[in-house]
Formats: structure tokens, sequence, C-alpha cells
């Protein structure tokens, strides 16, 4: 979620500041994304509170935290993934705010991680919920399923991230802070290139209007002043009304929120009468698995998938359709 930062100097934050204060300085100075910075933050009040609400984190230790994270578990039954979310936070607070390392002192009760394999969707299935959905949203559902594209890394795609030359798509700061590459479905490119003019109008009107800058990542807005305002820059599906960045106060044009589309999938989930427990991210679990029963190298699947480990897109030859008309079941050699 966060950038790793290694081999790195103490950070000292201001003094004056509130200890909230203090933890989002620290997470904008290792250059955190802003939904970690949120999410981080609401781990150490929620931490806070459970130890009382009234002393500081700095008079706590190992064993409160320790505490934290078990009753997360025995609780609240958390999964895995939530636990070591909560975990990261209280360490980067403890390690890189406070300066009192804890990471190697904590042995909380554990939330087991168990191995599920991921939902896919048939062709067939996938054909009808595509069709069952309509407007930017279809668009966007398209390019998880035909680009195997993460949700984020969908709402988040700039225009410069298209190449139509090529047919790909440049996927930049993905999870892990990666960039890689990916297709672009050659059937997509009309229906691209018809966003792209709407986008396009939509942004001369906001300039029109004295505003059309948006977010940059990496502080370029101060290395290249005017990029901001760029049509390269501008994101592929925007937000309907423009809003104040939360960090510079800007007013700005935002992407869209994930959640609409995560809405709409769902409800094309349910008009295509499909009984899966589908989502956003099942269409791209279904284009690595369908890539690879078209027999596309799982090399390549997985840097499409932007795959750190190739084990990781190895649990798709797992929920690959398998050829069964010659296995036979025990039940069908018995004379019943």
């Amino acid at each position: 979620m966060g950038v790793i930062m290694e081999n790195v100097p103490q950070f000292h934050p201001n003094p004056d500041f509130k200890l909230m204060d203090q933890v989002r300085e620290t997470l904008r100075y290792f250059h955190y994304a802003y939904r970690t910075e949120q999410s981080y933050c609401q781990w150490i009040v929620r931490y806070i509170r459970y130890c009382g609400g009234t002393t500081h984190p700095a008079k706590l230790g190992a064993a409160d935290i320790e505490r934290f994270l078990s009753s997360l578990v025995i609780e609240d039954k958390v999964s895995a993934a939530t636990q070591k979310q909560a975990l990261n936070a209280l360490i980067f607070l403890y390690n890189k705010v406070l300066n009192i390392p804890v990471d190697d002192k904590i042995a909380p009760v554990r939330s087991k991680k168990g191995k599920r394999l991921p939902t896919v969707l048939t062709k067939e299935e996938a054909t009808c919920l595509l069709r069952a959905m309509q407007g930017a949203h279809a668009l966007m559902a398209k390019l998880l399923y035909g680009s195997g594209l993460r949700l984020m890394e969908c709402v988040r795609l700039r225009i410069q991230n298209v190449d139509f030359g090529q047919n790909h798509l440049y996927i930049r700061d993905g999870k892990g802070g990666r960039d890689r590459i990916s297709l672009l479905p050659q059937d997509l490119s009309a229906e691209l290139r018809n966003q792209i003019e709407r986008v396009k109008l939509l942004h001369q009107q906001d300039v029109a209007e004295g505003f059309g800058s948006v977010y940059l990542p990496d502080a370029l807005d101060k290395k290249y002043p005017n990029a901001a305002k760029e049509l390269g820059w501008q994101y592929i599906f925007p937000a309907r009304n423009r809003s104040v960045d939360p960090r510079s106060g800007e007013v700005q044009r935002h992407h869209v929120m994930e959640s609409g589309l995560q809405k709409a999938v769902k409800t094309a989930v349910r008009k295509a009468g499909i009984t899966k427990r589908a989502s956003c991210h099942t269409l791209r679990h279904s284009f690595a698995t369908h890539l690879l029963e078209n027999g596309c190298n799982i090399r390549v699947v997985q840097e499409l998938m932007g795959h750190r480990d190739v084990k990781t897109t190895e649990i798709y030859t797992h929920v690959m359709q398998k050829d069964l008309k010659a296995v036979l079941s025990p039940l069908d050699s018995l004379s019943l």
C-alpha cells in the first residue's frame, strides 16, 4: 500500500504538532499514498481508543499492541489481511513517528490466512455480465476483463497511459509502486477514443472556467508547473464534479469514485443471473485464467498481471477449465 523505505535516516516530525499531525507529516515525508494515510490514521486512532483514549502511545508498548491486535482476531474476527494492515500501521507509528522500535517484540494471536481459489467467470458469464452494463461503467468493466486491471488502476488511468498505436496500456504506480504494460483490446479502441474526446471537451470547459488542473504524483506539479492542466494528465474517467484536494486544498477534477463501478458490476451480476460471488476483481481473475486456457505462457501472464512472483500467477492454473470427459467417476463404475 505504501512505499517501503529501507536504510533511510530517521525522520523527526515537528515536536510542536499533535500526534496525528505528526503521523500525517511522516507519512507524507515518506510519500505514502493518501489512501494508506487514511487507513493508518484510522488504525492508530482505534488503537489509542482501545487503550483508554487518554494515554500517549509512547507510554504504551509491545504488550498493549499485542492485546489490541489479538482482540481484532478474537473479538472482531478480522481476516489475516486486516490484522496485518493494523500491525503495519502501528509499527509505522512506533518505528517512524515515535522512534521506538517494536516490530521484533510483538507476538499477537494471528488470524489464519486460508488458501482460497479465486472466483472465475466462464467466457459466457463474462459476456452476459458485460452486456448487462452500459456507459462509462461498461467501458471500465471491459478494461478490467480485457486488460487485467485492478479496480484502482482502472479508475486512475490517464489519457497519456494509452498507446493506441501499439495497443498498450501503461499502468503507472500499480500495487507495490510498480509500473507495467498491459494489453489494450483492439475492440475497445473506438470506445476509448470517444471517451477521451468527452474528457477533452470537459477539460476545455474546466480551463475556460479557471480550473482544469489535476492531481500529479511525486510533486511533479512543482517541477512542471503547467503539467497539471495538460490534457495528457487528465483522468480518462473523471468525476462528475470538481472537488477540493485534501492535501493541497486546490480545486481539481479527480477521477470517479471506485464505488460507482463496484455497484454497477454488482447490479450487472444480478441482471445476468450469475450466482457466483463475482466482483470487479473477478474480471481480473477471469482475464488471467482465460489467457492461460488459450495457451498463453504463464510468464507472460505474470507480467501482464504485475505479479512479483510466478507462484501468485500459478493459482489460476487450479481454476482453469480442464478436459474431464475421459475421467470416470467411481460412482459410474458401480452396479447399483
